[in-house]
């Protein structure tokens, strides 16, 4: 898909991914182009979707979610429709931030932010081990964030 894009595209690409904040007038001087070429180029990287969206970085900590857990989850069966079942279910818990199909000793893998230790433990007990197949999970509670949502290198 990138070798659609010119090395103006991928320049506006990272400098947005970098500060989705920056006016066009910013962005076009930066890229080195004029105001009418970047806004074209960039209205052309959202509608072909090199971009999703454009969205603020919230600090868990300042909003209570300082807590970061990730979650192996194993299911009752491997089938298509177990898989769909958990899918839906999961994508209704506002506190999964990210859920992923992995191969390996894990059906799916999960990050889920929450408050502190005792938040995860209602949450467990009330909502994730009662998602439909779910056999068994396994809790990471991370320590420290090393590296938590760097931009794509390109």
């Amino acid at each position: 898909m990138a070798g659609r894009l010119d090395r103006i595209d991928l320049k506006i690409l990272r400098l947005l991914q970098n500060n989705g904040r920056l006016t066009n007038a910013e962005l076009a001087e930066t890229a080195g182009v004029s105001a009418a070429t970047c806004h074209r180029r960039t209205q052309r990287l959202f509608d072909e979707g090199y971009v999703a969206q454009v969205r603020a970085m919230v600090a868990p900590r300042k909003v209570g979610k300082g807590a970061l857990v990730m979650v192996g989850v194993v299911l009752d069966r491997s089938t298509p429709e177990s898989f769909a079942t958990f899918e839906r279910a999961i994508a209704q818990l506002k506190f999964v931030l990210d859920c992923h199909l992995v191969a390996g000793d894990f059906d799916y893998f999960l990050k889920i932010r929450v408050g502190d230790m005792e938040d995860f433990n209602r949450i467990h007990g009330d909502q994730l081990i009662a998602l439909p197949g779910v056999r068994q999970t396994r809790t990471f509670f991370v320590m420290k964030e090393v590296v938590d949502n760097a931009p794509l290198d390109f």
